[in-house]
């Protein structure tokens, strides 16, 4: 028997002995050796609501995050389901208190410094949890790491907005015309170490009607959108040889879940446009997730973490262009282009 062990059975023998202080000195030699195990924690949580209460809630707190998956002993169970009652409470004190403290530090405005303040107190509560810019391959220092970026740094998004419907005729016309040229979103070889595509590689569940490709017009495809392709004109999309800029429309398929993942370059940010969303579509981008709706269009950043579904019965349809990083000035762009394009583009 491993040692954390032994001394958890003597925690639990002087816990049936009515001797709750013993047995949580015995709990604290366990945790010493392993101090990450549930059941260590559990016990250690259930043995301070009786010894110094206060301490309980954040004691559940931590056991509770160590909480293994799948189904637990009955007895177990109950315990367990006592100390999520507990750490309720608890949460919800913590809570009052954390809104107290803030007060009116934040206006309401959805300013970037109120996104900022309520962050971190729902990290603080694990409502939420940090999530980094992780491109595959190019990553430029310094650079702002959010989720959705604020519509404010980008004024020419409410025109796109506005333009919804023709943008969706457009697209429209040229699916029914038949003439559109449409490839599966993801086509890479066999033998490539991304496992987590799989299901979807050269899957027409996820496809793409592209306008712009790595920096080369779509002819057949742009020239039967016309009132798009000049929209996309007024955005300052990064101009790489073999890298961009690029547009689409992303077409995802009744059922259809594309997997979490990240994106390649994080000097480079996408926007999407919603066009045609059945109800109960949604997108994930590190802690935060939203429903797609039409034409709402945002801003995000795709090398954090992010995810998206089609639940429904319909086609979902989005435009979806690259544009640079509003941290970048003139100098940079042209660095970063100069590098990616030497580097060969991905």
């Amino acid at each position: 028997m491993a040692l954390d062990q032994a001394w958890l059975r003597l925690a639990g023998l002087r816990r049936a002995l009515r001797q709750p202080q013993r047995a949580l000195d015995a709990v604290h030699q366990a945790l010493a050796l392993a101090p990450l195990d549930f059941m260590a924690l559990a016990l250690r949580a259930s043995l301070l609501e009786r010894l110094a209460p206060d301490e309980a809630g954040r004691a559940w707190h931590e056991a509770l995050a160590q909480r293994p998956s799948g189904e637990l002993p009955a007895p177990l169970a109950m315990a367990v389901a006592a100390g999520e009652r507990w750490h309720a409470e608890w949460s919800a004190k913590r809570e009052a208190r954390l809104d107290a403290a803030i007060g009116a530090l934040c206006n309401g405005e959805n300013s970037d410094r109120d996104w900022r303040i309520t962050r971190m107190r729902n990290n603080v509560l694990r409502r939420t949890k940090p999530f980094r810019s992780c491109p595959t391959h190019f990553h430029y220092p310094g650079l702002v790491e959010r989720e959705f970026h604020p519509r404010a740094r980008f004024p020419w998004l409410p025109e796109f907005e506005r333009a919804t419907p023709i943008i969706r005729a457009e697209m429209e016309a040229l699916l029914a015309s038949g003439r559109a040229e449409l490839l599966p979103y993801l086509q890479y070889e066999d033998h490539e170490a991304l496992a987590q595509w799989r299901d979807l590689n050269r899957n027409p569940d996820w496809s793409a009607i592209h306008l712009l490709r790595q920096g080369n017009r779509i002819d057949v495809n742009a020239a039967a959108c016309p009132a798009t392709m000049a929209l996309l004109e007024t955005v300052a999309q990064p101009r790489i040889p073999g890298a961009s800029p690029n547009a689409m429309f992303s077409l995802l398929a009744p059922g259809t879940t594309i997997p979490p993942h990240v994106g390649v370059n994080n000097t480079r940010l996408l926007c999407h446009l919603p066009l045609v969303v059945p109800p109960g579509c949604w997108f994930r981008v590190g802690a935060e997730t939203r429903p797609w709706r039409e034409g709402e269009g945002f801003v995000f950043d795709d090398t954090i973490e992010h995810e998206a579904a089609n639940p429904s019965d319909r086609l979902r349809v989005v435009l979806i262009f690259d544009l640079w990083h509003p941290d970048l000035d003139s100098v940079e762009q042209e660095a970063v282009a100069r590098i990616i394009a030497s580097d060969g583009a991905v």
